[in-house]
This record gives C-alpha cells, sequence and structure tokens, in this order.
C-alpha cells in the first residue's frame, strides 16, 4: 500500500502531475462529448460562494481562477529562485526568454488578423486567442516526454509561458474587460506591498511578527484577501498567484534551515499537482464539439491554426534567434537552436487563456464552437509535434550523458 509520503513524493515529479492533468483533460473532452455531457455542464455551471463578497462563483471558475492560482504562484516561486540563485541571474539569458515571449504573443495576433482581414463581422474580434500559451499543459507535456532535456530548457520554458500569460491576461484586462474594477485593483496592489513587506522586511515589528506568528497563519488569509481582491478587480485571480510567488523570500534568515520559498513550495505543490491541475483541465477541457459542421471553412478555424501553430514557431523560434544573433544575448550553452525549436511548436498549446479568451470574444455560437475546435485541435497538434521534436531531443541528450 502507497503512504502518504510516497504519494506527496510521486506528486512531487512534473511527469506525474503532467500525467494527470493530461488524463483529466482527456476524461473532460470524453465525457463532455458523451451522453452524459448535461451531467457533466451541470456540475461545471454549479454556483458556491459568498455572494456578498462576489464571490459566488462556478465550479469551472473556482476551479481556472482560484485552484490555478495555487499553480501559478509555485510558478512564480520557481522563477524567483531562478532570478535569484539560477539560470536568470544572467539578464543575457533571461532577455532571450523575455523575447521569445514577446514574440510568440504579437506573431500570433497578427497571423490571426492576416487570415481574417477580409471578414466584415465578428469574426475579427479573436485576435487575442492564440496569443497564450498554456504553462500548465506545456510543462506537463515537457516533463512527460522530456525526461533527458537539460533543466535550463525548462527554465526557458517556464519564463516564457509565464511572460506570455501575463501579456495575455494584460490583454484581456484592456481589450475585452468592459468593467476593470480600479479600486479593488488598487487594493489588491496595497495587499501585495504588505505580502512582500512582511516576507523581505527588515523592521522589528515585521520580524518579530514573523518569528512569533505561524506563516500559514501571517501570509494565508494574506493571499485569500489579494485573490479576492484581483479577482473582483477584473484582472484574471492568477496574477495575484504569480504575484506572491516572485515576493517570497528565497534566503534563509538566521536561525532558519530553509527559506519560507523552498518549504512553501515543497508543501504546495502536492496539492498543485494532484488536486488543482486535474481539477481545472477536468473542469476547463470539456469542450462540446457539436454544431462544428461548418469548421473548415471558418476563417476563424484557420486564423487560430495557424495563429497557434505557425505563428507561436516564428515569434518564438524567429525572434530568439534574431535575439540572439543581433544582439549580446545567447543562448544557454547546454541548450542547441533545435530544443529552442521543439518549445517554439510546444508554445502552440493554447487551451486555458484561449478558450476564455475565445469566450470573450464571440457570442455566435457558431463563432464560439469554430474557435474552440481549433484550439483544442491545435493544442493537440502542438503536443505531438513537440513531442517528437523533444523526444528525439531528449534521447540525444541521454546519449551524451548516459553513453553506455
Amino acid at each position: 500500500m502507497l503512504s502518504a509520503s510516497r504519494i506527496t513524493h510521486a506528486l512531487r515529479s512534473d511527469a506525474v502531475s503532467g500525467s494527470l492533468l493530461i488524463g483529466a483533460a482527456v476524461l473532460a473532452l470524453v465525457w463532455a462529448n458523451s451522453p452524459l455531457a448535461p451531467a457533466y455542464e451541470s456540475l461545471r455551471s454549479f454556483t458556491l460562494g459568498p455572494d456578498a463578497l462576489h464571490l459566488n462563483l462556478s465550479v469551472e471558475t473556482w476551479a481556472a481562477d482560484g485552484l490555478l492560482a495555487v499553480f501559478f504562484f509555485i510558478v512564480g516561486n520557481e522563477l524567483k529562485q531562478e532570478l535569484v540563485h539560477g539560470e536568470l541571474r544572467d539578464p543575457r539569458r533571461a532577455a532571450l526568454p523575455i523575447a521569445a515571449a514577446l514574440g510568440g504573443v504579437v506573431v500570433p495576433a497578427l497571423v490571426f488578423l492576416v487570415v481574417n482581414a477580409a471578414t466584415t463581422g465578428e469574426e475579427i474580434g479573436g485576435w487575442g486567442i492564440p496569443m497564450a500559451t498554456d504553462i500548465a499543459f506545456a510543462l506537463a507535456v515537457l516533463a512527460v516526454i522530456g525526461k533527458y532535456l537539460p533543466s535550463p530548457l525548462r527554465t526557458f520554458l517556464l519564463t516564457l509561458a509565464t511572460v506570455d500569460d501575463m501579456c495575455a491576461v494584460l490583454v484581456i484586462a484592456i481589450a475585452y474587460t468592459s468593467g476593470l474594477n480600479l479600486v479593488a485593483l488598487g487594493a489588491a496592489v496595497v495587499g501585495l506591498v504588505v505580502f512582500g513587506y512582511l516576507q523581505n522586511g527588515t523592521g522589528r515589528a515585521v520580524t518579530w511578527a514573523r518569528a512569533r506568528v505561524p506563516g500559514w497563519l501571517l501570509f494565508g488569509p494574506l493571499a485569500v484577501v489579494i485573490w479576492a481582491l484581483m479577482h473582483t478587480s477584473g484582472v484574471h485571480a492568477t496574477i495575484a498567484g504569480v504575484a506572491m510567488g516572485l515576493l517570497m523570500r528565497t534566503r534563509p534568515h538566521l536561525g532558519q534551515t530553509i527559506s519560507p520559498s523552498h518549504r512553501t513550495e515543497t508543501a504546495l505543490r502536492p496539492f498543485s499537482a494532484g488536486i488543482a491541475l486535474p481539477v481545472f483541465a477536468l473542469m476547463s477541457a470539456g469542450v462540446s464539439l457539436t454544431g462544428a459542421g461548418g469548421f473548415w471553412t471558418s476563417t476563424i478555424t484557420w486564423g487560430v491554426l495557424a495563429g497557434l501553430l505557425a505563428g507561436k514557431f516564428i515569434g518564438i523560434f524567429g525572434v530568439s534567434w534574431l535575439t540572439a544573433r543581433f544582439t549580446n544575448v545567447h543562448l544557454n550553452p547546454r541548450l542547441a537552436w533545435t530544443d529552442i525549436a521543439g518549445i517554439g511548436i510546444l508554445g502552440g498549446i493554447g487551451f486555458t487563456v484561449s478558450l476564455l479568451i475565445a469566450e470573450l470574444s464571440y457570442t455566435d455560437d457558431t463563432h464560439l464552437t469554430d474557435a474552440k475546435g481549433a484550439i483544442l485541435l491545435a493544442s493537440a497538434a502542438s503536443s505531438v509535434l513537440a513531442a517528437a521534436v523533444l523526444g528525439r531531443r531528449s534521447r540525444h541528450h541521454r546519449r551524451l550523458t548516459h553513453p553506455g
């Protein structure tokens, strides 16, 4: 019988986490297109939470905005560790995935606009759909097929996808949100300032509080308040998770054996891998494909497919290569441009944020079905193609490290 410690240890593995995530997504897609689809829709549309706090949300929203914020906290926390102690300490290396992310945002949007340039209806409104790379699914695929790939490649993808998602969320807030609550957003920012000061401040009062109050009691309620304010503001609440992760302290103080950053990640990663991500996938991946009769003749379909499959690759790989070619930014010596090409293909996994933007872009059910179907098809194709390229690269790196 598996003990609790063995289960939590397994859940800290990217490969196990990725397998659970992908399995839950496949289950959701099958469920949503089966005779039991009404039960699936009833489950994810069921609402719960305090209405007075504007948190009477559907199960689907709780999964996408609430549970996923835990995963994004871990992502932000990992980035902070890399920025302070790891690969991203060198600004010339940190600049490359950031440039790739910006290329992977701008080029796919332009590709979509070109494909839909001749349309006169609401079709053009989906230009934001191919902008976002789904960080959870991309990391899951990389973990499953890239066991022997160099660790800097995961850092490259982590940085790229985080910047990419933050750009996409910013686009949602500016272009796809009609009512941004500036008061709630300002309060969330104040909360983040307090969070950062409690983590990193050296004043006597804050030092006393950190020494006397358990961390979960000091930071837990504050994190919930920041998340709720960010959600109320109209900005995607997962941004709160990323921001708090980036504010974590990564060095232990005198008398501490481990930093708050590492201690919190150790505690939260099994929850994120075993509950947050699978539940999110189960609630988000169930896209009904009924009513897609004109799918292959729709400019929305081809705009999304071209944006995610071609636009992402050109934006990520092309901008990375040009940045390294014409500036003093350089690629990690452990990586090759073929590795980055694989990441460029992997960037075509749109999924979560892409589906969200599709919902915000189209009121016509046919247009929405075309967009969602194209997102799923492009994400699946990107996964398969990236698995082929990165799987081969993984075998290459295995031969280098294990020549016997």
